[in-house]
Formats: structure tokens, sequence, C-alpha cells
């Protein structure tokens, strides 16, 4: 009895111990679930970095750094930036609603500073389409201008800049994270 119940514990820890040092590995080709912990800690190359969703259709990104979901092919119409609020807003990708605008912080998360202009500045390796070389919309206001301007970046030299709101520019939504507020 005694033997039967060491050789059992022994080989609960030998599992525990195989489960423990087994590497976790990405989940990059099969239809989710989609486990996406934040890594903004962490610069992970595009290859493992980026997941086209194929329970969206392939029409949504999920960035493993950020843990937000992009849409994988953005408008190339412009907006402004009330329109381009209600846009996101009422958005529907991947059969998908609660789309935003995106913070100036998670837009700029998209930029590769190393990548020469024209653009777009993306990390190399990424799988997004129809990204223009241009100004993008974030929901971030400055809290002095908040009626007049809001941030955006410029995707053909990573330029990170206030617009007049009433301009039109170009609208990339995404899905999950903190929303925004005036800065």
């Amino acid at each position: 009895m005694k033997h039967g119940l060491l050789y059992t514990l022994g080989l609960i820890v030998l599992v525990m111990v195989a489960f423990v040092t087994s590497p976790v590995e990405a989940q990059t080709t099969a239809p989710g679930p989609y486990y996406a912990t934040p890594s903004w800690d962490q610069q992970l190359p595009a290859a493992t970095r980026f997941i086209v969703l194929s329970n969206w259709g392939g029409a949504a990104v999920l960035d493993r750094e950020t843990g937000l979901v992009w849409e994988k092919s953005p408008s190339t119409s412009t907006k402004n930036w009330n329109i381009a609020q209600c846009y996101c807003n009422t958005l529907a990708v991947g059969n998908r609603m609660g789309w935003r605008l995106p913070t100036i912080q998670e837009l700029t998360s998209l930029v590769d500073p190393s990548v020469p202009s024209p653009g777009p500045t993306l990390p190399a390796g990424h799988p997004f389409s129809n990204v223009q070389s241009s100004f993008y919309w974030s929901a971030t206001t400055n809290a002095d201008l908040s009626i007049l301007a809001a941030w955006g970046v410029y995707f053909s030299n990573g330029l990170v800049m206030m617009d007049v709101l009433s301009l039109f520019n170009c609208v990339w939504c995404v899905r999950g994270g903190q929303g925004v507020g005036s800065q």
C-alpha cells in the first residue's frame, strides 16, 4: 500500500514537472479561442505578434503585444473626426460590433519608427492591408482643445500630431482596450 502511494505521488510529480517545463506555443492557424495576454513590456516579432483571426472570417487581427483586435483592412475613405467616431461605433467586422476609434497610445503602438517614409510605418511582416501612408484619427483629444482638435498618426512617417476635427482623415477601428479620455 505504501509503495503504491509513493509510486502514484511520483507519477503526479513527473506529470506536473513535464507540464510546467513544456513550451506554450501561440495558436496562429487554428480557429480560436485566441488568448491575448497583453505584453506591453515585450517586443514580439510581427510573425508571432499578429494573428489573423479565422473565427472572424479573417477580417480582424489580434495584436498579442497589446491584446487589441484591429480591422485587418481599414476603410480607405476619409472622414471628419465626428463621423469617424460614428463609423467605428456602428461598424460590424467579422460579424461583431463593439468597435471604436483607438486612443493615441493604441494607434502609435502599431508604428515601427525604423520604417522610412513614405511608409506605411508598420512592422515588417504585418498582416494588414489597405493601410494608407496618411493621417489616421485617434479618439484622443487635447484637454485644452477638445472641441477643435484630436491626436492622430501619420503612417507615412510615424509622426504623432493633432489635426482639426473638421478635416477628413483616415480611420482604423479597434476593439478591446481601455477607451479614451482627453489628454
